[in-house]
């Protein structure tokens, strides 16, 4: 085991066991988005947008692809081990959910999605609207297991994920410029983020109290969108990345006026913008070799169903920042996860609902 993967078990630990209640004991994780967050919802949706094949899943245990856009585990999978829950989380869909699955929580979340549903209007994968519907039927199951009057309980201490807003504007503003004849960039901000409000609402108003809602990573930086702006000397786009900046520091700004109106309710913003940044800037700090290609195959265009079994990958994929040509790699996972456990999770462990 290397120093940095020494001393990152380490932190777990004494955040764990020294600190007591750093950590907070959560019932459930509820989780709704995008392939960040997306534990294997779109197999069972009729979609080119799945990650049901390998080399997906390589780093996964049993090495099985699942359906996660990434060699191993995603935030939420992490989480709910670091929280004390069952150490993966399930998707929505999937036919076998146990009843201890359900209780603990899952995630609705859809690989290509986003808050537009223009978004999806072609890829066919889940919009957000329509996972708060699967979150209704999930809470109707609950009852069903737990009983009526113990749901809101559940509720209204579980910690809910909401990640998405990329293929927003990759879909529908930067690469296929259909919202860009309609908005302006900061136009097609606003309308994103009155989206996400009516989201973080409806989920308030079905019982959500704690809520986590990531804000946008460097967009310009993915490798893809190096590929499709600069495919020579492979750089960031800088307009993209102050895209992604002034749309987070609007959501900075918004959550805690959504929360003021919700009674009860703990929304705080999630930064992935400056992370992502600090390990593209400084990958020596973080052991990763590679920052500007994904490991599956050239890793300038690979994702998805361009990411199979028969397409040749890295020697070791905890080296890269990007597993595919979009998505992180397990390790840029964990320790995005680590910034979630410490600066955010402890602020929700002190807080009670009304």
């Amino acid at each position: 085991m290397s120093p940095l993967a020494l001393l990152f078990v380490l932190i777990i630990i004494t955040n764990k066991y020294c600190y007591g209640k750093t950590i907070p004991n959560f019932p459930a994780i509820l989780v709704f988005g995008d392939s960040t967050v997306d534990t294997g919802n779109n197999n069972y949706i009729i979609t080119p947008f799945k990650g049901n094949h390998l080399p997906y899943g390589v780093d996964f245990p049993g090495r099985i692809p699942t359906g996660r856009f990434s060699n191993g585990k995603l935030v939420p999978d992490i989480l709910a081990s670091m929280i004390g829950l069952k150490e993966t989380v399930p998707p929505f869909l999937h036919p076998n959910l146990s009843d201890e699955q359900i209780v603990t929580g899952v995630s609705f979340a859809s690989a290509g999605s986003g808050y537009d549903e223009l978004t999806t209007s072609l890829s066919r994968v889940i919009p957000i609207s329509k996972q708060t519907e699967y979150f209704k039927d999930y809470i109707a199951r609950l009852e069903g297991i737990v009983g009526e009057e113990e749901v809101p309980r559940i509720l209204n201490s579980a910690l809910v994920v909401v990640s998405a807003g990329t293929n927003d504007f990759i879909f529908n503003f930067y690469d296929v410029p259909t919202r860009r004849l309609q908005f302006t960039i900061n136009r097609y901000q606003d309308f994103l983020q009155n989206k996400l409000q009516n989201l973080v609402k409806g989920l308030y108003y079905l019982g959500c109290r704690k809520m986590v809602v990531s804000g946008l990573p460097p967009i310009g930086c993915l490798p893809i969108q190096r590929t499709a702006k600069s495919p020579i000397l492979r750089t960031c786009s800088l307009k993209e990345n102050a895209d992604a900046r002034s749309y987070n520091d609007k959501l900075q700004k918004l959550l805690p006026q959504i929360e003021a109106q919700l009674p009860g309710s703990k929304i705080l913003y999630v930064d992935a913008y400056n992370p992502l940044m600090d390990m593209i800037n400084n990958p020596q700090k973080y052991e990763f070799w590679e920052t500007r290609r994904g490991c599956c195959g050239s890793g300038i265009v690979e994702a998805g169903p361009l990411c199979t079994g028969l397409t040749p990958v890295c020697a070791n994929p905890s080296q890269y920042l990007f597993w595919d040509s979009i998505h992180p790699s397990e390790s840029t996972y964990r320790f995005l996860s680590q910034e979630l456990a410490q600066l955010l999770l402890p602020k929700l462990s002190h807080f009670h609902n009304l």
